[in-house]
């Protein structure tokens, strides 16, 4: 069996940050719906024209359009092992969408560890994020800061996205505790969630989930 891990956790609690590290070590990729997003709406697949005509309206992109580019991004050879979802599922419908789609391919959610931060140190840690306006790296003042102020290592420019300012981060959490934390529900009635301190170092962090995983 291929390994496929879901990693919970609320905006800020460090998923992309670890979901990159833990990639790297285990062999899989990394699939992150705001970089499926990305691709598709950057080289115009008809996945992202698609989604992009919900998004001019305004309008949220269907649950069926995010599930095809995953569908898409998973029958890729280098998801032959498995993969990490950052940011995939985000509701109960799209992690039943998951577990059909996986039990097609033959598979099944692994682990899904949920890595826990206080309200108040998620606030922080995204007021302290800054995104690359070129490649769309994100770096943190407090803890994974630029090489140079302002500054990407790719030489792009960095700013703070409109969800990462303060005034903001809290209908954040509402959102995530309205739509997305009844996951945590989800996968410990399939004996499947592993609760992670997300208040550690990285490197804590990290230990903590590759323990984890491979249990």
């Amino acid at each position: 069996m291929a390994m496929f891990v879901v990693l919970l956790g609320g905006p800020g609690a460090g998923k992309g940050t670890q979901a990159q590290i833990l990639s790297k070590k285990l062999g899989i990729p990394q699939v992150s719906t705001g970089d499926l997003f990305r691709y598709n709406l950057k080289e115009k697949t008809q996945l992202g024209l698609l989604a992009q005509k919900y998004m001019d309206r305004g309008e949220l992109v269907p649950d069926e359009v995010t599930v095809s580019m995953v569908r898409q991004r998973l029958a890729e050879d280098d998801c032959a092992g498995g993969a990490i979802l950052d940011g995939f599922p985000r509701t109960l419908q799209q992690a039943d969408a998951l577990d059909e789609l996986l039990a097609e391919m033959g598979e099944r959610i692994s682990v899904a560890p949920l890595i826990d931060v206080s309200d108040e140190v998620i606030i922080e840690r995204l007021a302290a994020r800054r995104s690359c306006r070129e490649c769309g790296k994100v770096y943190n003042l407090l803890f994974n800061p630029p090489p140079e102020e302002n500054v990407c290592k790719c030489g792009g420019e960095l700013y703070q996205r409109d969800d990462d300012k303060p005034d903001t981060i809290k209908n954040r959490l509402y959102v995530y505790y309205k739509e997305t934390s009844p996951l945590i529900g989800y996968y410990f009635a399939q004996k499947l969630l592993t609760r992670i301190s997300g208040q550690q170092d990285i490197d804590g962090v990290q230990a903590d989930l590759l323990k984890a995983v491979r249990v």
